[in-house]
């Protein structure tokens, strides 16, 4: 049996808090906690919240999955929260400007099918999965006055990027102080003994919900909250959905494959220790045999992206992306020779037939992508989002990046 003392190394590891006093603090909370719950016989309640604000999960989520993933092989009680009422706002949390609110529907339609991603990491035998519109749309105008009576202005202008804002004249509107309070209330709800999050939810967890259970008479959670955080295919920024750097859970294995193959190889070692799970000095031997010659960084880099789609498809799957990116990026042809195929009956605009065949997510997108040089109709640049493909053009290969293929022919299968 796990002693307290080694679950504590071991929950403790990769957080980190701005200060060393508060990680002090909270790793005597968590010990504390730890040994009142042995003594009452019962797990820790611990939990994450997620916010469907897009229908896909990312990799960057799974830091914090993975640290669920340990307390649950603790034996403890874990909750994948799904923040179905908090999206509906948006968190302002490292954001320069207000987010879109979202509707209930938005909200529905995004939170399908995140639990089963969630499980690619968690056990879900194990797993408690709820929703925080249980709670949170029940409160009426009195109860909000009342949970906000326990905080002052003061405190939320102090957050970094509330005060930036004030500082660069922008507008930080009153609903978004909603949000923290929102998710202080999880807590309260839950009766959480521990939760989980990332460095952008300091002020949430640590501040506001261990402020407003005190406030509430319940004993504060702890705030487990993760040192580092994954970079996007950019290599620098933060993983993000709103800013389009993610590799979605969602990804067919062959896209997750070639958008872990587009990583700068200095990220390399901070995607073996967040995703795979290396420890530190296995990632320095790693780039100590790449900074010597002895191995390729594209060799390594290829190893890493079938690892991941491993992870997160199955091996089969990794292999067959591995084929394919061979064949299109080492067999010289170009393009693959197993790609989708589409019918067309009459002429399309570039730019509608991308977001018909899901290649983009809006004529926006499209536009953007063609102005980038990054559209192809038979391995030529397509230059204007007016373009228009004609049925005698067909059959044709129409290319987004270096990654999606559809050959186009026509709807009654004539082939010029």
């Amino acid at each position: 049996m796990t002693t307290i003392d080694e679950q504590l190394e071991v929950l403790m590891s990769g957080t980190a808090y701005g200060d060393p006093d508060t990680r002090e603090a909270m790793r005597r909370d968590l010990h504390a906690r730890l040994l009142e719950c042995e003594r009452e016989g019962r797990p820790l309640r611990v939990y994450c919240g997620y916010d469907p604000r897009t229908s896909d999960l990312h990799l960057g989520h799974t830091i914090t999955m993975r640290k669920l993933r340990q307390f649950q092989d603790f034996g403890h009680d874990v909750t994948f929260l799904v923040g179905t009422f908090t999206s509906l706002i948006g968190d302002p949390s490292d954001k320069d400007s207000a987010r879109d609110q979202l509707t209930m529907r938005n909200v529905e339609d995004n939170a399908q099918t995140y639990a089963e991603q969630a499980f690619k990491i968690l056990d879900k035998e194990k797993t408690r999965v709820r929703r925080n519109d249980e709670w949170l749309a029940l409160l009426d105008f009195a109860d909000i006055i009342r949970l906000a009576s326990h905080f002052t202005v003061q405190q939320f202008l102090a957050r970094e990027n509330f005060s930036k804002r004030i500082n660069d004249g922008k507008a930080i509107y009153l609903h978004e102080f909603f949000y923290a309070l929102m998710q202080a209330y999880d807590a309260v709800a839950q009766e959480a003994d521990v939760q989980v999050g990332g460095q952008d939810q300091l002020f949430n967890i640590l501040v506001a919900g261990r402020k407003l259970q005190t406030g509430l008479g319940q004993k504060s959670q702890v705030a487990i909250i993760m040192g580092e955080s994954l970079p996007g295919t950019d290599g620098e920024i933060k993983m993000s959905k709103s800013l389009g750097n993610h590799i979605p859970l969602l990804s067919e294995p062959w896209d997750m494959y070639g958008k872990v193959m587009s990583l700068p190889d200095k990220a390399m070692g901070i995607y073996h220790k967040l995703i795979l799970g290396w420890t530190p000095s296995e990632v320095a031997r790693l780039e100590a045999h790449i900074e010597r010659g002895e191995a390729h960084p594209n060799e390594v880099k290829m190893r890493l992206a079938r690892d991941i789609v491993s992870i997160f498809h199955s091996s089969p799957a990794a292999q067959a992306a591995q084929a394919r990116w061979d064949e299109v990026f080492r067999g010289g042809r170009g393009m693959p020779e197993d790609m989708d195929e589409a019918h067309l009956s009459a002429a399309a605009e570039i730019r509608d037939l991308l977001l018909r065949l899901n290649m983009v997510k809006s004529r926006g997108e499209a536009k953007r992508l063609i102005q980038q040089n990054g559209v192809r109709l038979n391995e030529q640049k397509v230059n204007s989002p007016q373009a228009t493909i004609t049925l005698d053009m067909l059959p044709a290969v129409l290319q987004v990046g270096k990654r999606q293929f559809v050959r186009l022919v026509r709807a009654d299968g004539e082939r010029d």
